[in-house]
């Protein structure tokens, strides 16, 4: 995982080679490997390697193509064998990624895009034209920031130099934090107004006179997948996650995989296992890492993850994180946090989870995360019924009914609703209780950001693309901008690697029958039939569900520092939070009331994160400024008792 820096002109000032003196030690941390820089043709690019791949020894960045543009990249090709097979000749001496994608775009200029499957983003500085295009991998797992000043770019696959070397402070964007209080932020947006993100599957073209975002790659709502059997489904999905897993093993150290216990990860880990025994991945040996908390009755994992090192015959690193979840998060003083979720202090479980990956001498961590949302894990049949609605199935639709309201133990009348109400307009069907802004935001500010707030939420269309379809892009985009709110970190540093978003893995479950994902009864279906003969039934069969007790519980614990925290907000000072009615909920959740405790901790962490980059100075004006926009800019009233 390599970062890259660059800084162009449009106006013919040469570059200035001083600009690496204050980026490179932001950069230094997250590329120990190798460093590569270039400053020329009004342009400055500053290159740092993290080897993770055999191959990524051998690049050398920035890359100058032979019509003279100057790439520079930062990921992992999954596809390298197939675009050399569409390259021929003409890459086969090719090793490095970046080559590949180099010869790749030279023949197709931004039509290669689509073609480059993986983890991945680009920047292509044509000086011949003073163009610049940056581009960014369809699921959106690697990061690529920029902002355009006058005649000038910055941009960076971190945030940080594009804040600290700006020279000025920067307005809070209230969207970006609206949506770290709901359902995370829109793709394109960061915590300050100027600074951008660039969506993924798309590619930002910039020039003089030319600044546009085009989307490159999308689902084709026109692919299906029809078998006559469901042995030729499952064998389909078994060579395509076996397909997953072994592009995410690409390593030339040992992977470190997360294993909980439950289906996800066990999946990944017995797949990967199958694949290493075969001889089918690069890797050569798995680790695992295991989380447990025996004070959470709801969380008994560690059952579920012992046995599967059994079956392994080793075990992996166990992190006990009871008492180590504070519901107020620190920011560490020395380090700077460009976002509510960077630069915490680091506590035990995170201490020990470096000392894991160095001891193992991992530097490529796998994650179960996707797994739930792309394969069935809700045992809904909406998404169904929605599409024999859409296709006029009434037949199969009544059919299908009768089987899922025996299941759900529900009149059939009231699934009908439920699957006819998605097509219905907003205002007619009002909003989901669960996609209700929290109560405690301030009305204006609810009033101005509604739309992220709400998840972005949109209304199904009955014709073209299948509704099961559309709700999967929508379950998506969710998880992109989820990711596009996970930091890199470089304490300690390593790459993440996520099987259940690969692309031709996510293309296959949004082209089969819905009904093959789930059935009444049988949640996840394809998948457990699919993987029967590699994870064991305790495990396919498992029904994990999990409550976590301990942020109620910290909010006890932590008491006088959340009645500290809680006056004289910054979020209320700025108009976000209503603070009387903010202090009330949270005297609720100390009384073991049900709250939304995930939203009432996002809100402290961007609390505590307002008061680390003010210490900064980065944002503009002062807090007092926004007071105005309260009715009652008083301190909220809570009580001290247990202070």
């Amino acid at each position: 995982m390599s970062v890259q820096f660059g800084k162009c002109s449009f106006d013919g000032k040469p570059a200035d080679s001083h600009e690496f003196d204050r980026v490179r030690p932001i950069l230094a941390p997250y590329g120990p490997d190798t460093e590569g820089s270039l400053c020329q043709n009004g342009a400055a690019i500053l290159y740092r390697g993290f080897h993770t791949t055999k191959e990524s020894r051998d690049e050398v960045q920035p890359h100058i193509t032979r019509s003279g543009a100057v790439i520079t990249w930062t990921g992992r090709l999954d596809n390298r064998n197939e675009l050399l097979d569409l390259l021929g000749s003409e890459a086969r001496t090719q090793r490095a990624d970046i080559d590949i994608v180099a010869v790749a775009y030279e023949r197709w200029g931004t039509e290669a895009f689509p073609k480059l499957v993986g983890d991945w983003a680009l920047s292509r500085w044509d000086p011949k034209n003073c163009s610049l295009i940056l581009a960014k991998d369809s699921i959106g797992t690697q990061h690529l920031y920029y902002s355009v000043e006058r005649d000038q770019i910055l941009w960076s696959s971190i945030l940080d130099p594009l804040v600290l070397v700006a020279g000025h402070s920067f307005e809070l964007n209230q969207e970006y934090i609206a949506g770290w209080l709901s359902f995370f932020p829109a793709v394109e947006l960061t915590p300050y107004i100027g600074i951008q993100s660039v969506p993924p599957s798309c590619f930002v073209q910039l020039g003089k006179q030319t600044r546009r975002t085009v989307r490159y790659w999308d689902f084709d709502p026109a692919r299906t997948i029809r078998y006559r059997s469901d042995g030729e489904y499952e064998d389909h999905f078994f060579a395509v996650f076996a397909q997953a897993v072994r592009r995410k093993l690409r390593s030339n150290t040992p992977v470190l995989a997360e294993l909980s216990g439950g289906i996800d990860s066990s999946s990944i880990v017995c797949m990967a296992d199958n694949l290493i025994t075969h001889g089918a991945a690069e890797t050569q040996r798995l680790d695992t890492v295991s989380y447990y908390n025996d004070s959470e009755p709801d969380w008994n994992e560690r059952p579920y993850f012992t046995g599967l090192e059994e079956k392994r015959g080793r075990s992996g690193c166990h992190i006990n994180v009871v008492s180590q979840r504070s519901f107020l998060v620190e920011f560490a003083p020395d380090r700077f946090a460009a976002t509510p979720s960077a630069g915490y202090f680091p506590n035990q479980a995170a201490n020990e989870f470096s000392a894991c990956l160095t001891s193992n001498g991992n530097r490529v961590v796998l994650s179960g995360i996707g797994g739930d949302e792309v394969t069935g894990g809700v045992p809904t049949p909406t998404p169904e019924l929605q599409d024999l609605i859409a296709r006029m199935q009434l037949q199969e639709l009544a059919r299908q009914l009768k089987l899922w309201a025996l299941t759900k133990r529900k009149p059939w009348v009231h699934l009908l609703f439920d699957a006819i109400r998605g097509f219905l307009p907003l205002p007619l069907v009002g909003v989901p209780k669960d996609k209700r802004p929290a109560e405690w935001l301030h009305t204006g500010f609810v009033r101005r950001n509604r739309k992220s707030l709400q998840g972005y939420e949109h209304r199904l269309k009955l014709l073209g693309t299948l509704p099961s379809l559309q709700e999967g892009v929508s379950t998506l985009d969710l998880l992109r901008r989820q990711l596009g709110c996970s930091p890199l970190t470089s304490m300690p540093l390593y790459e993440m690697r996520y099987p259940y978003l690969d692309r031709d893995l996510l293309e296959f479950l949004f082209s089969v029958p819905r009904e093959q994902l789930v059935r009444p009864h049988q949640r996840r279906s394809l998948m457990r039939r699919a993987l029967a003969s590699i994870v064991p039934d305790e495990i396919l069969n498992r029904r994990k569900a999990f409550v976590s007790r301990a942020p109620l519980n910290s909010i006890s614990l932590d008491w006088p520092r959340v009645l500290e925290m809680s006056q004289r907000m910054l979020l209320a000072e700025r108009g976000i939070v209503e603070p009387n009615r903010f202090s009330r909920e949270l005297e609720r959740a100390r009384t073991g009331a049900e709250v939304a405790t995930v939203l009432l901790m996002r809100a402290f962490s961007v609390e505590a994160w307002l008061k680390h980059v003010s210490g900064h100075r980065i944002l503009a004006g002062s807090t007092q400024q926004f007071a105005g926009s309260l009715k009652d800019p008083q301190p909220a009233t809570i009580s001290a008792e247990n202070k």
